[in-house]
């Protein structure tokens, strides 16, 4: 039986006392979702994977944004609580303007990756007239995904790493898409 350090109920406690954003926190469940779906895909390991994009935004308010800082305090936190090293490494490298390594490995792309899609399809989703999850199209995200000035800050780089986890971009935003839409009350889409 896989052991994290934590279960999901005290990472749950972790992030809701540590971030109070809604939409952060919205953004942390969906990555969650997504992260979980990737794993299964995969044949990866669904908690392990799910913790990682449960918690892996955690410093962002402690750190006020910034990204320089982002990432390195939560890997911190994770280490004196005994977190599993293996998430703590992919939550530390999500963020390549703290890491300032490059991402080499499954784990660390898929969550790089998972992460930043969410902010597409939540930008994808507030531009449908019903605004509902439940109505978007794989193929809507991504044609979004082609239009640089659209939720320009959304890293599409760092989407299209799902390629590098062997996932090709259509068949990732079905997945991602697909996780997201179990969330939609959660989300409020």
């Amino acid at each position: 039986m896989y052991d994290a350090g934590i279960t999901r109920e005290g990472a749950v406690h972790l992030l809701e006392s540590m971030i109070s954003n809604p939409n952060m926190l919205n953004h942390c469940y969906a990555s969650e979702a997504v992260m979980r779906a990737l794993a299964g895909h995969l044949g990866r390991n669904v908690e392990q994977w799910g913790l990682a994009g449960l918690l892996h935004d955690l410093d962002v308010e402690l750190v006020r944004g910034d990204m320089t800082l982002h990432g390195r305090e939560t890997a911190r936190i994770l280490s004196e609580k005994g977190i599993d090293p293996e998430i703590i490494d992919a939550i530390a490298m999500h963020n390549e303007y703290s890491s300032g390594k490059e991402r080499t490995l499954e784990f660390q792309h898929a969550l790089a990756a998972g992460e930043t899609i969410t902010g597409l399809i939540v930008a994808t989703t507030l531009v449908y007239p019903d605004k509902k999850i439940s109505s978007v199209k794989p193929k809507s995200v991504i044609k979004r995904m082609k239009e640089k000035a659209f939720a320009a800050s959304v890293r599409r780089e760092n989407i299209m790493e799902c390629e590098k986890i062997g996932i090709p971009l259509d068949e990732f935003v079905v997945l991602s898409l697909g996780a997201m839409q179990t969330l939609s009350d959660r989300l409020g889409l």
